[in-house]
């Protein structure tokens, strides 16, 4: 304990960066929030308070940064936009008719820059060449579409 009390300052700065580098391999927003209670041990040491003290403000710290400050990190770091991939990107996206659809014949149309073969989503419809669709389903490569209303060319 007397080691602790002349190198009190040494140890809470060295805590304090052992828990930001074991940090960096976890990522999980906790050790951090302990490293910052133990630079407030350090700021506690440096002004030469009793050992109790120290501890007591490393701790309340680490407490209130794992109370207020980490869920809100924890939320901003870990949500975000939602990854889509595949087709599945394209449903909800419009594109143009190219080639007449109907529910007998599959028609094409513009979608994303790429020409897809589309029939009508309700199988009574058919749609001209030039109207815009938008796409409610895609099976296979066969895009399954609906007239958008007041879009046509």
């Amino acid at each position: 304990m007397e080691w602790f009390r002349d190198h009190a300052w040494e140890a809470w700065l060295g805590a304090a960066i052992l828990l930001g580098v074991a940090e960096m391999f976890s990522l999980d927003l906790i050790l951090i929030m302990l490293a910052v209670g133990a630079l407030a041990g350090f700021v506690a040491a440096a002004l030469d308070l009793n050992v109790a003290v120290q501890l007591l403000a490393a701790a309340a710290t680490s407490v209130a940064m794992l109370a207020l400050v980490r869920p809100g990190l924890a939320k901003k770091f870990h949500g975000g936009p939602e990854l889509q991939l595949g087709h599945g990107k394209l449903v909800g996206k419009q594109g143009l008719v190219t080639e007449p659809i109907t529910a007998l014949t599959p028609g094409r149309i513009r979608l994303a820059g790429e020409i897809w073969s589309a029939q009508p989503y309700d199988e009574t419809l058919s749609i001209a060449a030039g109207e815009t669709v938008e796409v409610f389903e895609i099976r296979g490569a066969t895009a399954f579409v609906h007239p958008v209303p007041g879009h046509e060319a």
